[in-house]
């Protein structure tokens, strides 16, 4: 609902404000259909240093925390901060076509009421992609979209649905070929959220239709990446000849693991003594190029073209080769007859 000059009036009244003193525009701030109905007073903004900020573009999380009758306190990794109450913000930070009191000075505003909406399409207006682009991000990721907002799965709770699928494939003895949609709807609905059952099935298999039905073919290079995930995230390291048996028996009957199905997501040192795995996804390395290569170097002195090539090849520009950035941020050698890459740079 759209706020009158009388609910406006009475606002101020409330706030001991003197409406004399002000400028007589008032900018409303509302939330579009993309909130699903939320109200303003659903959200609060939260003003924070560059350094904290940084660490929630980074993926990390921060907590409040703090008992009923104790002040709250903010959380990062490894600092803690005090959370204080402020009665006004400045809104004109985030608000999109919001005026400066300078520019409403120089307007001829007789107690104008300006609303605004903040939406999710606003957002998307400000990524430097395309349609098609973002949409494909969003798959990479396994974004789901759920009330009108893209979210992405806790990968544990994302595996708790691979494994309600995989066996249920199992006990119905299909093909992983031809899974149907309708009847894992049917049987894992009571389980989990039918929308949630049908986006596994989506990340995890090719959507097609035979004589009117639907039906899912499912990936099981996929599969069995996930299942190494899962196993490789509580380890820091793993005994690469115990690592290939668990992770075999770990997948469903009748599919094969490869480390070919790990690429960017886990590395294996053959140099050590057994030889070790790793996780290492390419998600949580830095995405500027040059801190990419640093951070690379610093794990491994040397490392051969296949093995770098799916940690470096999201930095490919579109006529960018992964040859071309080795080139550019690391100097190559021949050991043992075999190319290989370290940095141009000392690392420390």
């Amino acid at each position: 609902m759209k706020r009158t000059r009388d609910e406006v009036d009475a606002t101020l009244q409330i706030a001991k404000l003197n409406a004399a003193e002000l400028l007589p525009a008032v900018h409303c701030l509302g939330f579009g259909p993309g909130a699903s109905g939320a109200a303003a007073g659903d959200f609060c903004l939260l003003e924070l240093e560059p350094t904290l900020c940084q660490q929630l573009e980074d993926g990390h999380s921060l907590v409040i925390r703090g008992d009923k009758d104790e002040q709250a306190v903010l959380c990062s990794k490894d600092k803690t901060y005090d959370l204080k109450i402020a009665d006004t913000s400045n809104m004109l930070l985030f608000i999109p076509g919001c005026k400066t009191p300078d520019q409403l000075k120089k307007e001829d505003s007789h107690c104008n009421i300006i609303h605004t909406e903040y939406t999710t399409e606003d957002l998307l207006d400000q990524i430097q992609a395309s349609e098609e682009e973002i949409m494909t991000q969003l798959q990479v990721l396994n974004a789901c979209k759920i009330g009108g907002y893209w979210r992405i799965l806790e990968f544990d709770y994302e595996m708790k649905l691979l494994n309600h699928v995989t066996q249920l494939v199992d006990s119905e003895s299909w093909s992983f070929g031809k899974v149907p949609l309708n009847t894992c709807l049917q049987e894992l609905g009571p389980l989990e959220p039918e929308e949630m059952i049908e986006h596994c099935l989506k990340c995890y298999g090719k959507k097609y239709v035979d004589e009117g039905e639907v039906y899912f073919e499912l990936d099981a290079d996929k599969i069995c990446r996930a299942a190494a995930r899962m196993l490789l995230q509580n380890a820091v390291k793993f005994n690469l000849a115990e690592f290939q048996e668990v992770w075999q028996q770990s997948v469903p009957e009748g599919m094969v693991t490869s480390l070919d199905q790990l690429k960017g997501l886990a590395l294996v040192d053959r140099h050590s003594r057994p030889e070790i795995i790793f996780l290492l996804k390419v998600d949580d390395l830095p995405e500027d190029n040059q801190e990419r290569f640093n951070s690379l170097f610093s794990l491994r002195e040397k490392w051969t073209e296949e093995d770098i090539a799916p940690y470096i090849q999201d930095l490919c520009g579109e006529k960018q080769t992964i040859g071309a950035l080795l080139t550019k941020y690391s100097h190559s050698s021949m050991q043992n007859g075999v190319k290989v890459y370290n940095s141009r740079r000392p690392i420390s």
